[in-house]
């Protein structure tokens, strides 16, 4: 008896030019693994197709006419979402829209080859292909929009009185929560950080796959919902309480034991770039049994063997669960490695944080495990 034939990936190609949608097509036409199920020319179509045609994955480019691949995104993730790939010349300078769309639901980009030629064609296929069939295989749901997040007002000055508090019962320290996570994490560190209380009393270090050109872009967009300070790290900051911490995305962050982040742009480990193992075995190593360590949604086993570290320091790990990650990848290795303490839906995860802080700080009256 014949096997069935296996089914093929259906792409839905949404590009107002004309060549660059046959570019697209003979990409995904070479791949015996897709095919085109159909073609937008601007959002207003990928709307519309996105419904009848229900594709497995959608190409979905920014900058379009009537609607645009912003509006688009959103309008699809909050009514029938489909799994979205931004491909966009946009991507390539880390535009702020392209964040917006990873924001929004997107989960993943490309960027747009500049022409046809075999080159341009070559270097971007590999890529955009394979980002393609794994985005087909993510459960995607409907997403709320950072336009829904109410933005608080301006962050205070960190209470120093507190810090000194902290400082003072572990001999200087204080607790450091370090946040790992990849695909979908953008929109998911956006609602983590949002939900953070006014005063916590810990720095927060930020450790995502992302290119270097997009983490200052995406700094600027957390301030936007954050009530506590958010800067890109710098070699030799001193970890301070009540500071958020982005990674730059071309280096590794390694904490010093006087307390200082270190940043290396050395060769990728276990193939990432930062790789967020580095950051919580270091930031553990000093900070102890003050370290919370926080896996968010993400493809790959990285923190994994950082938050075994972790907890072998001492620390307290969180990891979201399956239900609300867009890929559970990287908690779901976590867990396996034995590491985790909680593993919760995202909602939740800045209450536990807070409530693991409120612990650690009292010491006396609820002690620290």
């Amino acid at each position: 008896m014949t096997p069935a034939p296996e089914k093929k990936i259906r792409v839905l190609i949404v590009d107002d030019s004309a060549f660059m949608c046959r570019v697209l097509r003979d990409i995904i036409s070479a791949d015996p693994q897709m095919e085109v199920a159909g073609q937008g020319r601007d959002g207003r179509e990928a709307v519309s197709l996105a419904e009848s045609l229900k594709p497995d994955v959608i190409t979905m480019d920014i900058n379009m006419p009537h609607i645009d691949g912003l509006q688009a995104t959103e309008l699809i993730m909050s009514q029938h979402p489909r799994p979205i790939v931004i491909v966009s010349s946009e991507s390539r300078e880390g535009a702020a829209s392209t964040l917006r769309a990873l924001e929004l639901g997107a989960i993943d980009f490309v960027p747009k080859p500049s022409s046809g030629i075999d080159l341009d064609m070559k270097s971007v296929g590999a890529d955009l292909t394979r980002k393609l069939k794994l985005a087909a295989k993510v459960r995607v749901v409907r997403t709320a929009t950072r336009s829904k997040i109410a933005v608080p007002a301006p962050p205070p000055a960190a209470n120093p009185a507190s810090a000194q508090t902290i400082a003072a019962q572990y001999g200087g320290k204080f607790p450091v929560v370090v946040v790992a996570a990849s695909t979908g994490g953008p929109a998911a560190v956006t609602q983590l950080v949002g939900a953070l209380p006014r005063e916590l009393p810990a720095a927060v270090v930020l450790v995502l796959h992302m290119p270097a050109a997009f983490t200052s872009q995406f700094t600027a967009q957390l301030t936007e919902v954050s009530t506590l300070p958010v800067k890109e790290a710098a070699s030799n900051d001193a970890l301070q309480p009540g500071t958020i911490y982005v990674c730059p995305g071309s280096s590794h962050l390694r904490l010093s034991m006087q307390g200082k982040i270190q940043l290396d742009e050395g060769p990728r480990i276990d193939g990432y770039r930062p790789c967020a193992d580095v950051a919580f075995d270091t930031i553990s190593s000093w900070a102890g049994a003050l370290t919370i360590g926080v896996v968010l949604t993400g493809m790959g086993a990285d923190a994994s063997k950082g938050s075994v570290a972790l907890k072998g320091h001492g620390g307290y790990v969180l990891a979201q669960d399956e239900a609300t990650s867009m890929i559970f990848g990287m908690p779901a290795e976590a867990i396996k490695a034995g590491a985790v303490d909680e593993v919760l839906p995202l909602r939740d995860i800045a209450s536990a944080i807070e409530k693991r802080v409120v612990k650690l700080c009292r010491p006396t009256l609820a002690g620290v495990r």
